[in-house]
């Protein structure tokens, strides 16, 4: 009896035993069952695609280099009396430099004109006899003798009075020597000599060295790849060039002037020239320089900030917001990239919102919320550090 009793009580706890366990499985007849929470919005930074006129550049580096460079070198020899320039002075042509000691220069020139003068006398006498004697040999009173040795005589200091003439030129001509002047328009280097030192014709330096300013050339390279749009562009007319110093700032612009005549194989570059008026100085013989070529100008083209576009496994893409507040990805043909702008060939419409910054947390479907001011700035910010490595 005691044993029924046992058995009894135990499968009265089995039974509560499972009937706890489905009471705590089964959800209770009166509860709905619980929803999934919502994603939450990512703050991003948006930005509008416009639609302007945009230029085509064709990029490259070049270096400044002079049209005229001229060391200025004494052709005589002497002492240096007075220094007429300043170094890094602006000068032109005919301006004077130095002055050489003048006076063997102008003792020369005094000599040979005396002997002119000299000789000049002796042909006028010279030529007064013969005259004379003239008249007397058709009176038959002087012999044909004496008057052929009077025209022979006469004939001599002619050309003495000539070869007098020459080396009166080639005196004036040393004498002008002492006068060292500037042979173009250009700026005064260093001067190599000072004043009191004797200057000769062998001196490698010479007195200083002038390079020409105003105009200025740049030579600068491109791929060969551009060689024939280049040149197809140069026979509709002149092509401005652009140059903007290391930090981009721009420094001056000129036009195209040259196409080097071949192509560089080792390299596979084009050379080109191009000349700046330089007005300010702000380009320098010897700098590098930066160099944008405007190959055209692209009329009505779509534009964005360069930091919507991303890069995936099947090219560029933006983040384009819809009128949700919701995003996807669309996949767009980059033209050209400049001044922080992007130049979008396909895959946008004008005035359509695309994500500038804060893409790093986005996916398709993703609900965004824009924002302004500080809090943009802040994740612009962001953005760039983030791409600093």
């Amino acid at each position: 009896m005691r044993r029924k009793i046992v058995i009894s009580g135990a499968l009265l706890v089995a039974i509560a035993a499972i009937g706890g366990v489905l009471a705590l499985t089964q959800p209770s007849k009166g509860k709905a069952p619980s929803t999934a929470a919502a994603p939450a919005s990512v703050p991003v930074v948006a930005g509008t695609v416009a639609q302007h006129d945009v230029p085509i550049y064709l990029r490259g580096v070049g270096t400044v280099i002079a049209y005229n460079t001229v060391i200025v070198r004494s052709q005589i020899q002497g002492q240096i009396t007075k220094i007429a320039f300043s170094e890094g002075q602006t000068v032109h042509a005919g301006d004077l430099l130095a002055q050489i000691d003048p006076r063997p220069y102008q003792a020369q020139l005094d000599q040979v004109t005396a002997t002119r003068d000299r000789d000049a006398a002796q042909l006028k006498n010279a030529q007064a006899n013969l005259d004379r004697y003239s008249q007397l040999g058709q009176k038959g009173w002087a012999t044909p003798q004496l008057v052929e040795t009077q025209t022979a005589q006469v004939a001599q200091l002619q050309s003495a009075i000539k070869a007098d003439e020459a080396l009166i030129e080639a005196a004036n001509v040393q004498l002008g020597y002492t006068r060292l002047t500037s042979p173009i328009d250009g700026v005064t280097g260093i001067r190599q000599i000072d004043i009191g030192n004797i200057i000769h014709p062998t001196d490698v330096n010479g007195l200083v060295d002038v390079t020409q300013i105003e105009p200025i050339s740049l030579i600068f390279t491109l791929p060969e790849t551009d060689f024939a749009r280049v040149q197809e562009r140069m026979a509709q007319g002149p092509l401005a060039v652009i140059v903007d110093d290391q930090n981009g700032q721009q420094l001056d612009q000129g036009t195209l002037n040259l196409i080097d005549n071949q192509i560089i194989q080792t390299t596979g570059t084009i050379r080109l020239r191009a000349e700046f008026p330089n007005q300010k100085h702000r380009l320098w013989p010897g700098q590098l320089v930066n160099v944008r070529l405007l190959l055209d100008t692209q009329h009505n083209a779509l534009t964005v900030n360069s930091s919507a576009v991303q890069q995936g496994p099947k090219g560029p893409y933006v983040y384009v917001v819809d009128s949700d507040k919701t995003v996807h990805m669309q996949p767009v043909r980059v033209g050209q990239i400049d001044s922080g702008q992007a130049l979008i060939d396909e895959g946008l419409a004008a005035d359509q919102e695309v994500v500038v910054a804060g893409q790093y947390k986005l996916v398709p479907g993703a609900h965004v919320i824009e924002l302004h001011g500080k809090a943009a700035e802040q994740v612009q910010q962001s953005a760039v550090e983030q791409q600093v490595p």
